[in-house]
C-alpha cells in the first residue's frame, strides 16, 4: 500500500497544471496566466524554444517571438515553472535538439526540469508504442492506435536520438494521462524510474483535460471535493490555448471552477515542485513489472473507451 503524502504548510491536497504550448498566442497566454496568478496558482508552462523551419502538425508561438518570450520570462519571475515540449513543433534531429536545449538554458538560466513529448515530434522519448510492454503493446498496435511507430528519441542508431541528453539534463518526463482527478491515485508510484526505459530519470502521470470542455469536466465541483477529501494530487494535462479564451473573455465555467478551487486548502505549486516533494518524502522508486503492467492496462482501457485512441 502506498502511504499517504502529507503536504506542506498543513495543506490538504495538491493541484497543478502542465500546459503544452499548442495553439499558443501572446494574447491568450497573457490573459489566462494573469488570471491564474491573481487567484494564487503557480503551475507549469511548457514552451518551444525554437521556431521550426517546417510545417507543424500542430503549432503555436515559440520563444523566438520576442513578445511571447517576454511573457514567458515574466511567468518564470512570478514563480511559474517553464518546461519543454520538445525544442520545436515538428521533428528535430539530434543536432537541432541539442541546440534547442542550449537555447532553453540561455533563455531561462537552466535546462528544463520537466518535459512532455509533442505529438508531432518523431524524436519523442519512449513515445508511441514504446510506452508499452508485452501484451499491452500488442493490443495497442493491433487496434491501430499507433499505425506506425516513428518516435526514435531513445533509439541510439537513429539520427533523432537524444536520450543521453534527456538523461543528463531533464529530471521528469510526462507519460500516461488518465481520466481521474487524483493523479496520484491513478499512478501511486510517481515519480518513478523505469529500468526498461533508462534515458528517462523519472516519469510522472497526468489527469486528462486537453481542452476547455474536458478540463472543466475534470475539475467539477464533485471532483474538487473528492480530491481534497482523498488528500491527493492532481497534475492536470492541458492546452490552455484550446478554447479557454474566447472573444477576449475567459471561459465562464473555467473561471468559476478555478476560483472555487483556489479557495480550498490546496497546495498550488508547479509540477517540478510537487514531484520534488513526493520524491523527498518517499525516496526513489523503480517501477516493477507488475506495477508497470497494471498501469499500462488502466491507461490502455482509458485510451480505448474514453478518448477513442486519441494521441
Amino acid at each position: 500500500m502506498i502511504p499517504k503524502i502529507e503536504w506542506p504548510d498543513g495543506k490538504e491536497f495538491a493541484f497543478t497544471i502542465f500546459d503544452d504550448p499548442d495553439f499558443d498566442t501572446v494574447e491568450n497566454v497573457a490573459a489566462i496566466y494573469s488570471f491564474l496568478g491573481d487567484i494564487g496558482f503557480r503551475t507549469t508552462k511548457a514552451v518551444w524554444p525554437l521556431r521550426g523551419n517546417g510545417t507543424p502538425k500542430i503549432g503555436g508561438a515559440t520563444c523566438e517571438d520576442e513578445q511571447y518570450l517576454k511573457r514567458v520570462l515574466s511567468l518564470q519571475d512570478q514563480g511559474f515553472e517553464i518546461a519543454l515540449h520538445n525544442v520545436t513543433y515538428h521533428s528535430s534531429k539530434r543536432e537541432e535538439t541539442m541546440r534547442g536545449l542550449e537555447v532553453f538554458r540561455r533563455l531561462f538560466g537552466r535546462y528544463p526540469n520537466s518535459l512532455a513529448n509533442h505529438t508531432g515530434c518523431n524524436e519523442g522519448i519512449y513515445w508511441g508504442n514504446s510506452r508499452l510492454s508485452g501484451l499491452q503493446k500488442v493490443i495497442y498496435d493491433s487496434l491501430h492506435l499507433n499505425r506506425k511507430n516513428v518516435h526514435q528519441g531513445h533509439v541510439e542508431t537513429s539520427p533523432l536520438f537524444w536520450g543521453d541528453h534527456c538523461q543528463e539534463k531533464i529530471k521528469y518526463v510526462r507519460n500516461f494521462v488518465f481520466g481521474e482527478i487524483n493523479t496520484l491515485k491513478a499512478c501511486p508510484v510517481m515519480p518513478y524510474h523505469d529500468p526498461a526505459r533508462p534515458y528517462v530519470n523519472y516519469w510522472f502521470a497526468g489527469s486528462e483535460g486537453p481542452n476547455v470542455g474536458s478540463f472543466n469536466a475534470m475539475i467539477s465541483e464533485k471532483n474538487q471535493d473528492r480530491l481534497a477529501s482523498e488528500g491527493g494530487a492532481c497534475i492536470l494535462y492541458t492546452h490552455l490555448a484550446a478554447g479557454f479564451l474566447e472573444k477576449w473573455r475567459i471561459n465562464g465555467r473555467f473561471k468559476f471552477l478555478m476560483e472555487r478551487l483556489s479557495k480550498l486548502n490546496g497546495w498550488f505549486v508547479p509540477v517540478d515542485s510537487l514531484l520534488d516533494h513526493i520524491l523527498k518524502v518517499r525516496g526513489n522508486h523503480s517501477i516493477t513489472s507488475y506495477e508497470r503492467s497494471r498501469m499500462e492496462r488502466r491507461w490502455l482501457w482509458h485510451k480505448i473507451v474514453h478518448t477513442r485512441g486519441r494521441s
